[in-house]
């Protein structure tokens, strides 16, 4: 049979076409390389959880659509999807820093008495108790960009939409301020009647509140107002020493011999028995990690209960006494060995012990820009990056 005018041209050009579309259909199936999922709306759904690793399907070419999942495999699948989120949204994503660091990077002079550091995201602070001054440092290298005096006995220190906080580590305690964007200079005593020997210092969105280590110990807080000097409440009620602070989003937590929660009147609602001496807290937006000197632990209580989840032992931990979080991962510093210790946040699985120590002296306490962990070597005067 003769064929119609054009028709082979036909042929030619829908030939090649249908090769090409059983080619893909054999090598890709109908979703990805999924056989049994139609291409419809849940296609890309399918194949978004394929390509980000949460799960791989039942074969390479089969997903089972049909099949009911286990709590034991929404688990797995749940656990994947936090490493996930957690891993693309880091800060550390972008620049390709995916390693865990193996020694100390840039150790800086910046006084003795360098217990405690913040940062804005950008820089570094960090209060010298030996040089009366703060610092400020250049996050990306370390580089020391200004110096403000008069802080005496600067110790704890807290950013807050620009202008940077710090204690002196006085009786009574004081509260020093000065604007992020002024020039370096003396800071502002905007308080000089907290409770003796404020250690650290954290911020609610409208007060401050410290720990103070006493005698007697106590929780100041510290109330904005437009004019010096601010007005402070001391309460003594059921502090012994109070070392670590922080804020939850809801509460505050101060460590003191146990773990407190405290309402906004610095009342304790809620006593969470942790390990010996815990010192300084870290919460990673749902658990807080309490590092307990006494007993070389860590505890891991759930912010929103006040349960232990869990208390971790071994992993180097040698006197530890600061948690850091950088948004993935939880940093605890042991000056008893001189090392630091690292667990993933979600799970709280180990990912080692690392050396690190410099001239002899050990970590002490510090923060995380995200990107790099920013650790205090406390009496030497060094802040070290990690």
């Amino acid at each position: 049979m003769r064929a119609l005018p054009g028709s082979r041209w036909i042929v030619a050009i829908a030939s090649p076409a249908s090769l090409l579309i059983g080619f893909t259909t054999a090598l890709f199936g109908t979703c990805g390389p999924f056989t049994d999922v139609a291409l419809d709306v849940f296609c890309p759904f399918v194949l978004e959880v394929f390509y980000t690793g949460i799960t791989t399907g039942t074969t390479p070419t089969t997903y089972d659509p049909a099949s009911p999942v286990s709590r034991l495999q929404m688990a797995a699948f749940l656990s994947r999807t936090v490493d996930g989120v957690v891993r693309r949204g880091s800060r550390r994503t972008p620049l390709n820093k995916f390693w865990t660091q193996k020694n100390v990077l840039n150790p800086i002079q910046t006084g003795g008495g360098s217990y405690l550091a913040d940062t804005d995201g950008t820089d570094i602070w960090v209060a010298s108790r030996d040089a009366n001054w703060i610092q400020r440092l250049r996050a990306s290298d370390g580089r020391g960009l200004e110096t403000w005096t008069g802080a005496t006995a600067a110790n704890g220190i807290v950013v807050v939409d620009g202008t940077v906080w710090a204690t002196g580590f006085l009786s009574p305690g004081r509260l020093y301020g000065l604007p992020s964007f002024s020039d370096p200079g003396g800071v502002t005593t905007v308080a000089t009647n907290l409770g003796a020997f404020p250690f650290a210092i954290a911020y609610n969105g409208a007060r401050f509140f410290t720990a103070n280590s006493g005698p007697p110990g106590s929780v100041s807080i510290i109330q904005f107002v437009p004019s010096l000097p601010y007005p402070v409440t001391t309460v003594t009620t059921g502090f012994i020493q109070p070392a670590g602070i922080l804020y939850d989003g809801s509460n505050m937590w101060v460590t003191d011999g146990t773990l407190k929660k405290l309402d906004l009147n610095a009342a304790i609602l809620q006593t969470v028995t942790v390990g010996d001496s815990p010192f300084l807290p870290a919460f990673d937006g749902t658990n807080i990690w309490v590092p307990n000197i006494g007993s070389n632990s860590v505890s891991v209580v759930r912010a929103s209960t006040g349960t232990v989840l869990a208390t971790l032992s071994g992993n180097g931990l040698n006197l530890p006494a600061a948690a850091i979080f950088d948004g993935e991962r939880i940093l605890v510093t042991n000056p008893g060995a001189g090392t630091v210790s690292l667990w993933k946040a979600a799970s709280l699985a180990e990912i080692g012990t690392v050396l690190f120590s410099f001239q002899g002296v050990g970590p002490y306490a510090g923060c995380s820009d995200g990107i790099s962990f920013w650790v205090t070597m406390g009496a030497n005067g060094f802040l070290a990056q990690f």
